[in-house]
């Protein structure tokens, strides 16, 4: 990682402990945008997180898709409900249209508006709150120029999701696979929300006395703790390699590892938490549910596993 990706971690690792915590998450997620306006206009101001996949002549700063997922995994941590996942998949989008929209592209990177594309019409991320819409379906890229919204009610209640009808739209070019894209940023979100479920556990397991002892210094959830903790690094490590060389099979490799490092993580928090895990009052609830509702985003882990079938056989 350069240093100028880790000091970003770092920066935006700050904004989240300091704005981020767990009532201000609860609070952002029960508003009726579904995030905090306060903690987005202070990653755009001062992270420049709506900016980064855009050209620096397009108002933006020209970075990477992998200075993008370090921040989506950083707000993931914290399960930080915000709109910068449909907002930089919309200028994606829009960047790779024939003709790009330059005035949009500077306002979704000045997080001005909030963007949204559409891989499945009922279940899109941003998609009640969108103000620029693209339709992506794997051959062509489409701009919705008039459409109706709402939110749509999910098991997860820290991302919000919306229905989205189109009612008239335009082509605007070919879909450079942006359902990979997608993935790849989805897959570094669920790894940052697994590794701090996984702190919170361990945490806890040391806090909670049972026979006069903290639980955590039992041997069989040592070995447990320790099998987690290697499934998530090797689930970073997949994701790491497939955000450095993007490829379909490799974006539907992050999303299978992912997806089952994270789940593994969540119910085995919920375990080992025991009662406390399934009260709405204790955040572990919420991570399991992030856990589960993540997996079946944006294509469910049997559909990628589909795809990696087909390139061996």
């Amino acid at each position: 990682m350069t240093d100028e990706r880790q000091l970003l971690r770092e920066t935006v690792a700050a904004l989240v402990d300091k704005h981020a915590g767990s009532e201000a998450v609860r609070a952002a997620m029960a508003s009726e945008r579904g995030y905090d306006p306060a903690l987005w206009a202070l990653l755009c101001e001062q992270v420049g997180a709506a900016a980064l996949v855009v050209p620096e002549d397009l108002g933006g700063a020209g970075g990477e898709l992998a200075d993008a997922a370090v921040v989506l995994e950083e707000l993931g941590k914290a399960l930080a409900p915000t709109p910068l996942l449909g907002t930089t998949l919309a200028e994606l989008a829009l960047l790779a249209a024939d003709e790009p929209d330059t005035d949009a592209l500077e306002e979704l990177a000045a997080g001005e508006k909030i963007g949204a594309v559409v891989f499945d019409p009922d279940y899109v991320v941003n998609g009640d709150i969108a103000d620029v819409v693209i339709v992506a379906d794997g051959t062509r890229l489409s701009r919705v120029t008039e459409f109706t919204a709402q939110p749509v009610t999910t098991m997860d209640p820290t991302r919000r999701l919306g229905r989205i009808e189109a009612r008239a739209s335009v082509d605007i070019g070919a879909d450079p696979g942006l359902a990979d894209t997608a993935a790849l940023l989805l897959a570094a979100e669920q790894i940052g929300a697994a590794t701090r479920c996984l702190e919170l556990t361990v945490a806890y397991t040391k806090e909670r006395v049972q026979f006069g002892r903290p639980i955590g210094s039992f041997q069989a959830l040592k070995h447990r703790m320790a099998d987690l903790y290697v499934a998530v690094q090797s689930a970073r490590a997949v994701v790491a390699a497939a955000i450095a060389d993007p490829s379909p099979a490799n974006a539907s490799l992050a999303r299978v590892t992912a997806s089952e490092a994270f789940t593994k993580v969540a119910a085995e928090a919920i375990q080992m938490h025991g009662g406390i895990a399934i009260t709405w009052e204790h955040d572990i609830q919420l991570y399991f549910k992030r856990a589960h509702g993540s997996a079946q985003l944006l294509g469910a882990p049997r559909e990628h596993l589909r795809r990696l079938e087909s390139e061996v056989l």
